[in-house]
């Protein structure tokens, strides 16, 4: 009852701070992609974080994840029926990072753009990477660096903090959307 509680707190917090300028709508379904899958793995383990992007290859939808620990990159090709007929937007330019702080072991999803450059500058040509052992991530054009567990500016010139979309995980689907 109480995780339950906490959960519905998270969401009223976060629903006032999320980001709306793009379109973020994200499902998968753990049930259908078991461990060894990053992102399976990841929701046991706080602070594994992971880019996620998604991409169409004979026109079968595959979403590439790069873990923020060891870099290692998976693709994952999303083949069951319904997930092919469910839509997947990925933020500015088919990008978001998504994990489990290990400050809080809540699941954070954030926009995969720098978002000092997003504001500052307009289009889609800041994508982050990971840095500092994937504890955090590093915008090359404004060489600021954010943490990865609350999304803050860690290093470079004040700014602000990264764009978050609402998070959830079921113990079978996670979900990322605005």
């Amino acid at each position: 009852m109480i995780s339950v509680m906490l959960l519905l707190c998270q969401a009223c917090n976060e629903e006032n701070s999320v980001y709306r300028d793009y379109k973020c709508y994200f499902v998968f379904d753990m049930s259908l992609h078991p461990a060894p899958c990053h992102l399976t793995s990841a929701m046991g383990n706080t602070g594994h974080f992971l880019i996620v992007k998604a991409k169409l290859a004979s026109g079968i939808r595959h979403i590439v994840t790069t873990r923020n620990y060891d870099h290692a990159e998976e693709t994952v090709k999303l083949s069951a029926v319904i997930e092919n007929q469910t839509r997947c937007l990925l933020g500015a330019n088919n990008a978001i990072i998504i994990g489990r702080s290990s400050y809080t072991g809540l699941i954070m999803a954030y926009e995969g753009q720098c978002a000092n450059c997003l504001s500052d500058y307009g289009g889609t040509s800041y994508p982050l990477t990971w840095s500092d052992n994937g504890q955090q991530l590093y915008c090359s054009h404004c060489k600021r660096s954010y943490d990865v567990n609350n999304g803050t500016v860690a290093s470079g010139d004040p700014g602000r903090q990264l764009y978050t979309y609402n998070a959830a995980f079921d113990g079978t689907l996670l979900r990322a959307w605005n």
